[in-house]
């Protein structure tokens, strides 16, 4: 897998067996900043656009209890959004994350 990988099909991050995934739509800012984020770092991901996967949106919002995208996983654990990820990166949490 290269630094960034997109699919159209969803799949759970247990299922995909990336470090970082990525559930977002065509039209979301955040979603651009955090892959943005992501390929400074090097940090290699997939995301997965839910657009028009609706089943997809059901399975995150049960999942996480959020509707919002993205939705981000570290280790097929959720962090949040865009806002999280960038706290992790500054913190240094991420690299910790990602190293374990």
């Amino acid at each position: 897998m290269g630094v960034a990988e997109a699919l159209t099909e969803f799949h759970t991050p247990e299922q995909l067996g990336a470090d970082v995934v990525l559930y977002v739509t065509e039209t979301c800012g955040y979603c651009r900043m955090a892959e943005s984020l992501l390929r400074r770092r090097g940090i290699a991901f997939v995301a997965v656009d839910v657009t028009d996967l609706p089943e997809a949106r059901s399975w995150l919002i049960e999942k996480t209890g959020r509707r919002t995208v993205p939705q981000i996983f570290v280790k097929a654990a959720s962090i949040g959004g865009f806002t999280e990820l960038a706290a992790m990166d500054r913190s240094g949490a991420l690299a910790t994350a990602l190293a374990g």
